[in-house]
């Protein structure tokens, strides 16, 4: 199973603030920058418990019908009308291995702790990173500590009129 990041970031490197807002990112994700393509080779998502709830806030449920694996011990909250999401726990490896029986070949992984332990775990295979034009000073981090470095070899960075900037990475090692 292939899985990938699509993720905003502010300048210095946070992908939310320290409260889990990311109202620093465009509006509706501001001008197309690949998203929606991105979102027809996805399977599935895989999105840590936080980054569901911040998402519950939302006016509408941005996934569609695409499933979405919310990784928590806990119950979850309400799911919105028409989303299919279900709760699943476990390590990176385990929940691969569970994605891989229901035949899901290419999941979109999600939440800054989520990213941080499937990468760790060495079960990320393509990140997509956008910069948008903001300092925000602090907040959560994209990329946590490492026991390893992590390498990445550049596929391309593109940048867009709003000063959005893009960069594709494959994993190495």
């Amino acid at each position: 199973m292939r899985a990938s990041v699509f993720v905003g970031t502010s300048l210095d490197g946070f992908i939310a603030r320290a409260n889990g807002s990311f109202d620093f990112l465009p509006p509706g994700g501001g001008e197309p920058h690949g998203y929606d393509e991105f979102m027809v080779t996805v399977d599935a998502l895989v999105i840590g418990r936080k980054t569901f709830e911040t998402v519950l806030t939302l006016a509408s449920w941005p996934y569609g019908k695409k499933p979405v694996f919310v990784l928590s011990t806990r119950p979850l909250a309400p799911i919105p009308p028409g989303a299919v999401a279900e709760r699943m726990s476990g390590d990176p490896a385990e929940i691969v291995s569970q994605l891989v029986a229901r035949g899901i070949q290419h999941a979109y992984v999600d939440g800054g702790i989520t990213i941080q332990r499937f990468l760790r775990a060495g079960l990320i295979q393509r990140l997509i990173i956008t910069r948008v034009p903001v300092l925000i000073g602090n907040g959560i981090p994209l990329f946590g500590a490492t026991e390893r470095d992590i390498v990445l070899s550049h596929v391309a960075t593109r940048q867009y009129a709003s000063g959005l900037v893009q960069s594709e990475y494959v994993v190495v090692s």
